[in-house]
């Protein structure tokens, strides 16, 4: 069937294609090869919003289960590393709850994965992300030069 999976929350009852194909739109999703993941930032969840006035620390949970051990467990915003969480003694699960700083507007989301492969899962390494959480601070916008760089020069050749 594949090693990759897309997981939507939806809420309990009858499977249904409806709500699947809403929670898939909204964002509420985490990609894996293995580990299972949750997320919440500023009592938002995934594929949420938080809103601020200003600049300051937000509250998060993020927790992490895995059927082999794990390597990272980060929470990441605008494409870089803003806090690695500790995991248990086996490295296959966690559970934190504290806060970070948001400075800027953008996105934060939680990865966990390996630096090897590790058997049953049948890939060069574990992993697991989930679709991001937004965030706005003082209604400024996202704005990244290097990202903006990168895709012309794509573009551009």
């Amino acid at each position: 069937m594949g090693l990759n999976r897309v997981y939507a929350e939806v809420k309990l009852g009858p499977l249904k294609i409806e709500p699947w194909l809403a929670a898939i739109k909204a964002g509420r999703t985490f990609a894996t090869n293995g580990p299972l993941l949750r997320f919440s930032l500023g009592g938002q969840g995934v594929g949420g919003e938080v809103r601020l006035d200003k600049k300051q620390e937000v509250k998060f949970s993020a927790e992490v289960s895995s059927i082999v051990p794990v390597d990272h467990l980060q929470i990441v915003c605008n494409g870089k590393v803003a806090r690695e969480l500790a995991l248990d003694s086996n490295r296959t699960s966690a559970h934190v709850d504290s806060s970070i700083p948001l400075e800027a507007s953008g996105w934060c989301v939680l990865r966990a994965f390996s630096d090897k492969a590790e058997y049953p899962i049948l890939d060069l390494y574990p992993y697991a992300t989930t679709s991001p959480v937004y965030v706005s601070v003082a209604g400024a916008p996202v704005r990244s030069a290097a990202d903006a760089t990168y895709f012309v020069r794509g573009l551009t050749g």
